[in-house]
């Protein structure tokens, strides 16, 4: 065979779909730290599986059509640093084939090269030994192979074999990976997705079925409430659908559409991909909303609910307040976007003034989409996103490249007391830029330290970790290991503070009781005489204690 068309290309992304899904718990397993939020897989896993959702539905599809539904879909649910990376090797491999009717094997080795070429670009400092290793030495190999070859099959073959031999090189490229003897985990995700591609384009079947991808879910959504009636919900029609553009669409014609659509509902979300958009209203009138939406091209994915049929589902409910609450505010200068985690920092954030909440971080990462829809309820000219994780920063940057109407500035917060002591920083009366220069230095200036368990014996750092042992974390590794809570902390805290320390800021985790972490906060108080030490409950799941010095 020396062509594939779209329906073949459609089988093989649907198989590497669903190999890396039957794989992920393997693929989180490689991650270097032994802590059970090991999370590479399933980004990576909610990741493409967003895109089959999409790719899934296409019935004999053309190149076009397909690429459209692997770059969009992959872009907005886009999950972790693995997850982004992942979308933009789906984004310039699909922008390299898309106004092809049948793909050689040179045309799948340029696909492959702009591929890594776009995923380079979204990376601030490209790290070897990773993923992007894989990629790029694999493309390098494709670029030969398609010399050599026009069989798919040898290629396929020759380009598979490649990537599975720079995987095992990715344990001798970093220090961190040969101690933890493991392979880089998004490099391994990589090889999972073209091993279910081959395996599809030879006929091989993995029987898992597509899953439901659940969204990150918004604290700020979460309002008490009980039963509300019909007439309580404004518009009835929960109405989706996606457009693929025929004609231009730019900054003028999304103000347009969106002008429109909040002339008909609200909830209005409106995500524009290079030649899709992705459109969310709450209206009475769908077939109006549907009417306009063919002025800019063709329609796919429509998708309408009565929710008045379904007045009781409280999700239901919480969006259409706040939906309508933020159409009765006027718009203002400034707003705050927050990861968060447990309800003790939920409480903490909204304390300091953060509009909306995006509950997610350790063991679900939010997606581009979630970013996406986060901006959107917020009802300002200038926000401030605080991804709390650096295994989100990624994905909020990805949110802010694609809004054109609001200026997003992401606040590269690694952890929840980093945005705490960002958002403190905040000062009302300078002016963004400002602000966010005061807001990172503040992020700097603040170490922070985590305590959980071991989920795998392993050796990292110099230390011999075996399950179930306790560890403590700070912000250059695993510190300190033991079999007591308490004594860890310590233990930890006692690499972290120094003679210009003041401040100790404990948040203890749903697993512990408060008089467990009074009894911590004296012990403190006591090995650290020289600093205040303060008491949050963060109601974290996973990590015992998150601790910040100051």
């Amino acid at each position: 065979m020396n062509q594939i068309n779209a329906s073949t290309l459609q089988k093989m992304f649907l198989g590497g779909a669903k190999r890396i899904e039957a794989n992920k718990e393997y693929i989180n397993e490689l991650n270097v730290f032994p802590v059970p939020d090991g999370d590479t897989g399933t980004n990576m896993s909610l990741t493409i599986m967003a895109a089959a959702k999409e790719v899934g539905t296409l019935e004999e599809p053309t190149m076009k059509e397909l690429a459209k539904a692997i770059s969009g879909g992959s872009l907005r649910g886009a999950r972790g640093n693995s997850g982004v990376i992942l979308s933009q090797l789906f984004r310039g491999f699909t922008r390299a084939i898309a106004d092809e009717e049948e793909l050689t094997t040179e045309k799948l080795s340029e696909g492959f090269d702009h591929a890594v070429q776009t995923a380079y670009k979204a990376v601030m400092k490209p790290k070897e030994g990773t993923i992007l290793t894989v990629a790029r030495v694999t493309a390098e190999k494709a670029q030969e192979a398609a010399q050599e070859t026009d069989d798919i099959d040898t290629f396929c073959q020759r380009v598979l074999e490649a990537a599975e031999e720079i995987l095992a090189k990715t344990q001798d490229m970093l220090p961190v990976l040969k101690e933890a003897g493991v392979v880089d985990s998004g490099g391994q995700g990589l090889v999972e997705v073209l091993k279910g591609a081959y395996d599809a384009f030879t006929g091989k079947e993995i029987d898992v079925e597509i899953p439901v991808i659940k969204k990150a879910s918004s604290a700020a959504a979460q309002s008490s409430g009980g039963e509300i009636s019909t007439a309580d919900i404004k518009f009835g029609y929960c109405t989706e659908f996606i457009i693929l553009l025929e004609k231009k669409f730019g900054e003028k014609e999304e103000k347009e559409l969106k002008g429109f659509l909040t002339s008909i509902g609200d909830s209005i979300v409106v995500v524009a991909d290079d030649e899709i958009v992705k459109v969310h209203v709450h209206t009475n009138h769908p077939g109006q909303a549907f009417e306009k939406a063919l002025e800019y091209g063709s329609m796919t994915n429509m998708k309408v609910d009565n929710m008045r049929l379904e007045h009781e589902e409280k999700l239901i409910k919480d969006a259409s307040k706040i939906a309508q609450q933020q159409q009765e505010e006027e718009r203002k200068d400034i707003g705050f976007i927050a990861v968060s985690v447990g309800e003790g920092m939920n409480e903490i954030f909204k304390g300091l003034g953060v509009d909306y909440l995006i509950e997610g971080g350790q063991t679900m990462n939010p997606s581009t989409e979630d970013m996406l829809n986060a901006i959107d309820q917020v009802n300002a000219d200038h926000i401030f996103i605080l991804p709390n994780n650096k295994n989100i920063i990624l994905a909020a940057e990805q949110a802010r490249d694609l809004v054109e109407d609001k200026e997003i500035i992401v606040i590269p917060t690694k952890t929840v007391p980093q945005g705490i002591a960002a958002v403190i920083a905040y000062v009302p009366e300078a002016e963004a830029s400002e602000n966010e220069e005061g807001m990172t230095e503040a992020m700097e200036d603040v170490k922070t330290g985590q305590v959980t368990y071991a989920v795998r014996d392993t050796s990292i750092d110099g230390k011999e970790i075996k399950i179930n042992d306790i560890m403590g974390i700070d912000d250059d590794g695993i510190q300190a290991v033991g079999s007591d809570v308490e004594k860890t902390t310590i233990e930890l805290l006692q690499t972290m503070v120094d003679e210009d320390s003041e401040l100790i800021s404990v948040y203890y985790g749903q697993d512990v009781k408060e008089e467990e972490a009074e009894g911590l906060v004296e012990a403190l108080e006591e090995e650290f005489p020289d600093c205040d030490v303060e008491l949050q409950e963060g109601g974290q799941p996973i990590y015992y204690y998150v601790l910040s010095v100051e």
